[in-house]
């Protein structure tokens, strides 16, 4: 099996997918949305590298995007209720 590497632009391209999306959007959603077509193993490996860089998470299916830039977060943290 040849495990396909992504390179910078691949990777750029994905996180600003993430970025854009109105939604929270699944895995496989956002994959059928990116504007160009990557291989699904190769698609795999930059969520993994964008989740070890800690720039996303997942609940229990969607991908949210917690890196530097992300006003949705901001807004979630803002309205959230402190506990303790």
């Amino acid at each position: 099996m040849v495990i396909h590497e992504p390179n910078l632009k691949t990777i750029a391209m994905v996180e600003k997918a993430i970025l854009e999306s109105k939604t929270y959007p699944t895995r496989m959603e956002l994959w059928r949305k990116l504007p160009k077509k990557i291989q699904y193993q190769t698609y795999q490996r930059i969520l993994e590298y964008l989740e070890a860089s800690g720039k996303i998470a997942y609940n229990a299916h969607s991908i949210i995007y917690v890196g530097v830039d992300n006003a949705r977060l901001r807004r979630l943290l803002n309205s959230a209720v402190e506990l303790g």
